[in-house]
């Protein structure tokens, strides 16, 4: 979804710029619920108000809800129907480029500093802990929940003494 999220809302219709759709990104994956409606609320808010987050949220809901009802009706006959296979298989490889091509546009736009690149880091390590080794998803959640309450720790840290030497000049 970002790929799609990010060229409609920022390319197609300028509602946001990279930066902003970077923010939406973080509050959207930080939030419960899925990264799609959360950021969708988020910009329908930012454009329309309230109404503009509900009628976003809906208008999002709705379609997957039908194709979710239609396909649960035909379960039977998808599971075992080669070409829906196949299609599948096909949206698979699909996903993982716009999910390429979505990365290098927000690499463009990231500022990259210490904390970035030790976050960066951290979860590639976990990716691929969990990818190669088997190990177990709930505890690499564990360790990035950990970490970033931990770097949000020290960035508060931090802010604060950089406020109080501003202070004292």
């Amino acid at each position: 979804m970002i790929p799609l999220i990010q060229k409609d809302v920022v390319e197609k219709r300028k509602w946001s710029s990279e930066s902003e759709l970077l923010d939406i990104i973080a509050i959207s994956e930080s939030t419960p619920g899925p990264i799609s409606v959360n950021a969708a609320t988020f910009v329908g808010y930012k454009v329309a108000g309230i109404i503009g987050g509900i009628v976003a949220t809906i208008s999002l809901a709705i379609p997957s809800f039908v194709i979710v009802l239609l396909i649960s009706y035909f379960y039977e006959t998808f599971i075992t129907f080669a070409p829906m296979i196949a299609l599948f298989k096909g949206l698979k490889a699909g996903v993982c480029v716009l999910l390429f091509i979505a990365v290098l546009k927000f690499y463009k736009n990231l500022k990259w500093n210490v904390l970035s690149i030790i976050l960066f880091s951290i979860t590639a390590i976990g990716l691929l802990l969990f990818a190669i080794l088997n190990v177990s998803f709930s505890w690499i959640s564990i360790i990035f929940i950990a970490t970033g309450l931990i770097s949000g720790l020290i960035c508060i840290v931090f802010q604060n003494n950089c406020k109080k030497r501003e202070k004292k000049k």
